[in-house]
């Protein structure tokens, strides 16, 4: 049996969080495996209730694990990594990890455009757009929440022509329309989710999001697409490249 060193600087509750995520990198809880409670862990240590849920939490923090209401904290799939440094679709950045894409239409519309979006698609308020909402799964399990606006005389009968829940949205773009998306304005901030965010993507209260907030431009320049989409903080991880700036 594993026991802690209550003589030790660390705190008890790192020493059972290390514990248990050297158990998790071993494959002793694989992906999807129920890891005790805090009543469990807490007997099995010997420390309170509180400690135990410390520790659990700490797992939650660094995106090892999530919890079910009324179900238990779970092993998470590990997080999915993007570097900032080229545009792609989801569909392609998911296989290009060898998952599988897929989307969930929320709504697919042609609608007018509010002020904000108008503005950031260099559009007169109120001209035609197409709103395509999606929630994107990869293997089947759901990443982020996708809003799309396209200005509606770029696209004409896209939404009649195609299926979007199993289509990528660039790869038609660039086949039926002729545009092909090069480069992008993205703003990117953690936060937590509304409430339908939340169950669009079937997380709890705890557990936070990345809102990105993307104006993507074709080979001319021209703002293309307006999209806000919300990415699960527990599975999902931005990464960047920095190089010092020459003298």
């Amino acid at each position: 049996m594993v026991s802690l060193h209550h003589d030790s600087p660390v705190p008890l509750y790192i020493q059972i969080k290390d514990l248990l995520q050297k158990q998790i990198e071993n494959g002793v809880y694989a992906v999807g495996a129920r890891l005790p409670s805090e009543r469990e862990l807490a007997q099995k240590f010997n420390v309170s209730r509180m400690t135990a849920r410390q520790a659990l939490q700490g797992l939650a923090q660094e995106g090892l694990t999530s919890s079910r209401v009324g179900k238990g904290t779970f092993v998470s799939p590990p997080r999915i990594n993007q570097e900032l440094r080229t545009l792609t679709s989801f569909s392609e950045d998911m296989r290009a990890r060898g998952m599988t894409p897929s989307s969930r239409v929320v709504r697919a519309e042609v609608v007018q455009a509010a002020r904000e979006i108008a503005e950031r698609l260099h559009l007169a308020p109120r001209t035609e757009v197409v709103l395509l909402s999606r929630v994107r799964l990869a293997d089947d399990q759901p990443l982020a929440l996708e809003t799309t606006h396209i200005p509606a005389h770029l696209c004409s009968g896209l939404l009649e022509k195609h299926d979007f829940s199993r289509e990528s949205l660039y790869a038609v773009l660039r086949a039926d329309y002729g545009w092909n998306l090069v480069w992008a304005d993205q703003m990117i901030e953690a936060c937590m989710p509304s409430p339908h965010e939340r169950q669009a993507l079937g997380l709890n209260r705890q557990t936070p999001v990345l809102r990105l907030t993307r104006v993507t431009y074709n080979q001319y320049d021209q703002p293309v697409e307006y999209v806000q989409s919300v990415y699960r903080g527990d599975q999902y991880q931005l990464r960047a490249v920095l190089r010092h700036a020459a003298r």
